[in-house]
């Protein structure tokens, strides 16, 4: 695998790609770095059938949940986990900006198209925020899929950092564009400090021919 690497060509860095995506990840809200995390109340109604019980979230990795089904508490545990990843505190170096990084302006209503080499993805960016996320995902054992996200609004927080409340993931096959899922998320949030954190979230879903509606929200918020 390490003679592969070796044998595929380096692209050559842009500093434009490069600074254009600095500004919209510096213009994207995310926890602060002294984040310690927080407690709330959760009640999750999936069509209809509610749970509830606590949640407490201290990184992507320290997530717990506690309800009464066990694949809803499953799935409220990875949706609280995604959110730790999109909102933990970390630099640019740390996440895109150690890649390779090329643009094109190819007219798109979305924006410039940027080309992450190295990671299977590309975005979209326009007025210093991404718009669109495409990303190919393929590991030893898995079948491949691939997504795209389109960002549909944002609110601007206290910080003046641009804050995702609707977007819409469609999930297709990379092999023959086969859609499997779309997912709509709408997303609110309430401060707290220096916080902003999630207060509730929507998913509208169609999955194996049926339409599903998912509801979070979230209760007495507590920083830790």
């Amino acid at each position: 695998m390490d003679q592969h690497k070796h044998n595929q060509p380096t692209v050559a860095d842009d500093v434009n790609a490069r600074e254009l995506l600095r500004r919209a990840f510096d213009n994207t809200a995310r926890w602060p770095k002294e984040f310690n995390g927080f407690t709330a109340d959760l009640t999750v109604n999936v069509n209809g059938k509610e749970t509830s019980g606590p949640v407490l979230v201290k990184s992507p990795r320290e997530v717990s949940v506690q309800l009464g089904d066990a694949d809803t508490q499953k799935w409220a545990q990875e949706q609280l986990g995604m959110i730790a990843v999109h909102r933990g505190p970390r630099s640019f170096e740390e996440s895109d900006g150690k890649y390779s990084l090329t643009m094109e302006e190819d007219g798109h209503p979305l924006g410039t198209k940027l080309i992450i080499h190295g990671s299977n993805s590309f975005y979209r960016l326009k007025n210093n925020r991404i718009t669109q996320i495409n990303r190919t995902m393929a590991h030893p054992g898995m079948t491949p899929f691939a997504f795209t996200i389109n960002v549909e609004e944002s609110a601007v927080t206290q910080d003046q950092k641009n804050l995702t409340t609707r977007y819409t993931v469609y999930y297709y096959s990379p092999t023959d564009g086969k859609l499997n899922n779309v997912e709509s998320f709408t997303d609110t949030h309430t401060r707290l400090g220096a916080s902003d954190l999630p207060a509730t979230r929507r998913i509208i879903s169609y999955e194996n021919g049926t339409v599903t509606v998912k509801n979070l929200t979230f209760t007495n918020h507590r920083l830790l």
